[in-house]
């Protein structure tokens, strides 16, 4: 029996759509109830995705609420999405860094 490690999954760049509340030293504007936030998250699968920009998003003191997930790159242009270059640039360094990027963030104000 060969002990053949598990071939090692590619990463893949997601992008999510993450709503938080309000939490204590946030860095939401003072009259904010929340807020929606535009991430790129590498990971090798969605779930994975979602679980680090969870946890980084707690470790910078915001309250995630819920995670909405878009796609991959790839899946994303085939459903008909544009995406400039601008865009495409910080999927590549989520992708390149292995990390999590927070690329817009739109407050919401009741």
């Amino acid at each position: 029996m060969t002990d053949d490690p598990k071939p090692k999954r590619p990463q893949q760049v997601y992008s999510l759509i993450v709503e938080v509340g309000r939490k204590e030293g946030d860095g939401l504007p003072p009259r904010a109830t929340g807020a929606a936030l535009l991430c790129y998250a590498s990971g090798v699968d969605e779930a994975e995705a979602v679980r680090e920009t969870v946890a980084i998003l707690k470790e910078a003191e915001m309250a995630p609420l819920e995670v909405q997930g878009l796609g991959t790159l790839e899946e994303r242009m085939k459903s008909g999405d544009e995406i400039d270059q601008e865009e495409q640039f910080l999927m590549e360094r989520a992708l390149r860094e292995n990390s999590v990027i927070v690329a817009e963030i739109t407050p919401f104000f009741d």
